[in-house]
C-alpha cells in the first residue's frame, strides 16, 4: 500500500496539481490586495466616499446600542449584521481573478495552437505521373517531365 501511495503521490499530474493549488493560494492573495488596497479605494471616492467593507445591514443590535460608524465598532458590539460590502468586495475579487486566469488559459490555448500548426509539406505530387516527389523538384524521377 505504501508503494502504491508513493506512486500516486510522484505522478505527475500530483505534483503539477500541488504547485498549481499553492501557486493559486498565493496568486489569490495577491489580486485581494489588489482589490482591497488599489481598486476599491478610488471605486468608494468615485462613488461618494463609499467603502464597500463597511457596507453592512444590522440584523440585531448589539449591547452598545448603534447606528455603528463602522463594520468592527458593529461587531465589536456584539450586533448581528449583513456584510454584503464584503461580498461585493469577493465578487470584485473572484471577477478579477477569473478574467486573469481567462487571459492565462487563452494565451496557453494560443501558443498549443501555433504548435500544432501543420508543418510545411516536404513532397507534392507530378502532375503527369502522379507520384510523389520532392517540391524543390524541378524534373520529376519517375516520368523525366519538366515541372516548371
Amino acid at each position: 500500500m505504501l508503494k502504491d501511495f508513493k506512486e500516486f503521490v510522484m505522478k505527475g499530474n500530483v505534483v503539477d496539481m500541488a504547485v498549481g493549488i499553492v501557486i493559486g493560494t498565493a496568486f489569490g492573495t495577491i489580486v485581494k490586495s489588489l482589490v482591497s488596497d488599489l481598486l476599491m479605494p478610488p471605486i468608494g471616492l468615485l462613488l461618494g466616499n463609499v467603502d464597500f467593507s463597511n457596507l453592512f445591514a444590522v440584523l440585531k443590535e448589539g449591547a452598545m446600542v448603534g447606528p455603528y460608524a463602522s463594520l468592527a465598532d458593529a461587531q465589536k458590539a456584539g450586533a448581528v449584521t449583513i456584510n454584503y460590502g464584503l461580498f461585493i468586495n469577493s465578487i470584485i475579487g473572484f471577477l478579477i481573478v477569473a478574467f486573469a486566469i481567462f487571459m492565462l488559459i487563452r494565451s496557453i490555448n494560443k501558443m498549443r495552437r501555433e504548435e500544432e500548426a501543420p508543418a510545411a509539406p516536404e513532397t507534392k505530387e507530378c502532375p503527369f505521373c502522379f507520384s510523389a516527389i520532392p517540391v524543390k523538384a524541378v524534373r520529376c524521377p519517375n516520368c523525366t517531365s519538366s515541372l516548371s
